[in-house]
């Protein structure tokens, strides 16, 4: 079979003038402009019923979710032709180790940027969150006053079970927030496996908070989380952990030295502030700011994000191939059978993958000459 043959069948998505949209859901669907309308228009309602519709995993509302973002998008650039620069947004990660005081920072900030006159999202990416019940860093009880704020939205992570669909569905709740008018976006991370490093590749600028401690404390922090950092800051600096506080910047900012910048034009900066007594705030948005006014004025952020974007794409090609394969009849019925194999060392675990990737072939073959 030739690919022209293969692509012929039922093109998934049709060109539209310079966008791509679903083929089968309508630009003028009902919902898909209800929701657009309320997103543009600001409201925090149709905004958590579009987030809760690219969540979804059904065939019609994911179409319906896809064409809601391509209108998003399509809006965007219409907005930021008379714009300054092409970003409406600027996109914060933050991650840190249990302990760090992650809630309470997003408290402070988000509040101190309120203040500012911005609007702020927060959005957690928490893969565990299915197994335990909830994202506890989604948690709305854990920032109640900015959960009250209007020029805040706080979202928890989805219940997607698996890092790549936490991280599609992320990626997708980034656009709706930046189309209905949120200039900042934190998107945190509970810091388990390897969700970090898919957060870096959501964001902007990422931020690593850490507590005043040492030793065993900071042992959970990897260094490759270190290098993907852009800024580390210091929580917690007040009262009798201010000595810890400066011990632990000064370390940081001496094992920095012997990290690679990520960008010539940046070199990493280790701040220090308090959540509760608020100090250090103010100067680590100017450090934000100049973060982002330099990546801005050199170019870096565009083509950061023009990475980032087809990362995303991949992500989302390689999340839906992995559901493909495990719902194969053939793959899924042979799966229980290798598991247990693999789970008694009777055979390796790259055997079994190469049997079942062979099943799925040998499906997708014999599907194919059958037509």
């Amino acid at each position: 079979m030739q690919p022209a043959d293969f692509l012929s069948r039922k093109p998934p998505i049709v060109q539209d003038s310079t966008v791509y949209v679903n083929h089968e859901i309508p630009k003028d669907d009902p919902l898909v402009q209800r929701l657009f309308k309320g997103i543009v228009d600001g409201k925090r309602a149709s905004l958590a019923e579009s987030i809760t519709l690219a969540e979804s995993t059904h065939p019609r509302k994911r179409a319906q979710a896809q064409v809601l973002l391509e209108e998003i998008l399509e809006h965007q650039r219409e907005t930021s032709r008379h714009q300054l620069h092409k970003f409406s947004s600027f996109r914060i990660g933050l991650s840190g180790p249990p302990g760090a005081g992650k809630s309470t920072f997003i408290e402070a900030f988000g509040k101190f940027l309120t203040d500012q006159g911005k609007k702020v999202a927060v959005l957690a990416v928490d893969p565990s969150s299915s197994t335990t019940g909830g994202s506890l860093l989604g948690d709305k009880t854990r920032m109640p006053e900015l959960s009250r704020d209007m020029n805040a939205y706080i979202r928890p992570s989805p219940s997607a079970g698996t890092l790549g669909g936490v991280t599609r569905c992320t990626n997708d709740a980034i656009v709706l927030c930046e189309g209905a008018g949120y200039d900042v976006v934190l998107v945190e991370t509970v810091g388990v496996g390897q969700s970090e490093f898919a957060v870096a590749d959501m964001v902007d600028m990422f931020v690593l908070l850490i507590p005043p401690a040492g030793g065993d404390e900071l042992q959970g922090i990897k260094k490759g989380i270190v290098e993907v950092a852009d800024t580390v800051v210091v929580n917690k600096a007040d009262g009798d952990l201010i000595p810890a506080a400066r011990r632990i910047q000064a370390e940081y900012i001496s094992a920095l030295k012997f990290v690679r910048s990520r960008t010539q034009h940046w070199k990493p900066k280790v701040t220090r502030i308090s959540s509760v007594t608020k100090e250090g705030i103010p100067e680590l948005w100017e450090m934000i700011s100049e973060f982002q006014k330099t990546m801005l004025q050199t170019g870096q952020m565009e083509l950061k994000r023009e990475r980032q974007h087809k990362v995303w794409m991949w992500n989302h090609i390689k999340d839906a191939i992995l559901e493909l394969f495990k719902e194969n009849p053939v793959v899924k019925s042979n799966i229980p059978k290798l598991e247990y194999l693999v789970s008694k060392s009777t055979i390796t675990p790259g055997y079994a993958a190469d049997v079942l990737l062979q099943e799925f072939k040998n499906a997708f073959n014999a599907s194919d000459k059958a037509k």
